[in-house]
């Protein structure tokens, strides 16, 4: 199964975007499953059910969240309605609304989509690591592979989940910073992991907000509301994942595709990546369990 996973969605340029040049990475990657991190998909902040309507008519087939779950109240009646692929953070406390998890068919093979929030310099939330081993005892024979979105600050809390993780799950993949890294690699057990996979959304402001706002709050610590940047630049950060028929990820691969504007990028004809990284697993012998 190739999946394809999408960094976090931010405002009505980061939907224009994903609308626009969805067609165009499908065509790059191939991928059976899309998967995207729409936690500021909603102005910026949180997600309703039409803008989650709205991405998956796009084509995405699961949708994660993180710190801005609840910025819309909205969020409560898509949970209670449970129509679309939208999962919160798994480690928020027991009975908070929202599928803790979320399955997504292909040909038979089953991938389970889990979204874990990390607790460094966060708001404070149950343990993730405690969390995704009683998630996977409850998938044991329900999935055949399982992509985790790790919504965190912090690098090391992200890599000490994959390490802890490498094994038992097929990827564990990185959101929140909106920044791109490039170290994308399979660990020893199969698990494919990348630290943060980016955004979606406007490239000239400040992790997708205007400056403007952003700046008055750092210098002079008064209130504001940020508001979405919606002029200059786009880009957009992805992750494609291959992963065989063991739940095993055999290849990983990032890039960041960037445009001059919004309408450069509705009106692009073929994808150039400004950067990224890529890693594929070692062959396995048939003493490790390879054909």
């Amino acid at each position: 199964m190739r999946v394809l996973f999408l960094g976090d969605i931010v405002g009505r340029p980061g939907r224009r975007l994903v609308a626009a040049v969805l067609p165009l990475l499908r065509a790059r990657y191939a991928p059976d499953v899309v998967l995207a991190n729409g936690e500021n998909a909603a102005h910026g902040k949180g997600i309703t059910r039409d803008v989650a309507r709205q991405l998956v008519e796009a084509g995405i087939d699961a949708i994660t969240l993180g710190n801005h779950t609840w910025d819309n109240r909205d969020v409560f009646e898509l949970f209670a309605e449970g129509a679309l692929p939208v999962v919160r953070p798994a480690n928020y406390p027991p009975g908070t609304p929202g599928p803790a998890f979320w399955i997504v068919e292909r040909g038979g093979f089953r991938l389970a989509v889990v979204n874990l929030m990390g607790r460094a310099f966060m708001p404070p939330l149950c343990d993730p690591f405690r969390t995704i081993d009683g998630i996977l005892r409850e998938l044991e024979g329900r999935a055949d592979a399982v992509f985790v979105d790790v919504h965190a600050e912090a690098t090391a809390e992200k890599q000490a989940l994959a390490w802890y993780l490498d094994g038992r799950v097929s990827a564990v993949v990185g959101t929140h910073t909106h920044v791109p890294t490039a170290d994308a690699r399979i660990l020893p057990g199969g698990t494919a992991y990348l630290t943060d996979v980016g955004m979606t959304g406007p490239r000239d402001g400040i992790l997708g907000m205007e400056r403007e706002g952003v700046l008055r709050r750092t210098l002079t610590y008064l209130p504001g509301r940020f508001e979405v940047e919606e002029r200059g630049g786009v880009e957009i950060g992805v992750c494609a994942v291959e992963i065989d028929a063991s739940g095993r990820s055999v290849k990983i691969e990032s890039a960041r595709f960037t445009w001059d504007s919004l309408e450069e990028a509705e009106a692009a004809a073929e994808l150039v990546p400004s950067g990224g990284s890529a890693a594929e697993a070692p062959a396995r012998t048939e003493r490790e369990g390879g054909e």
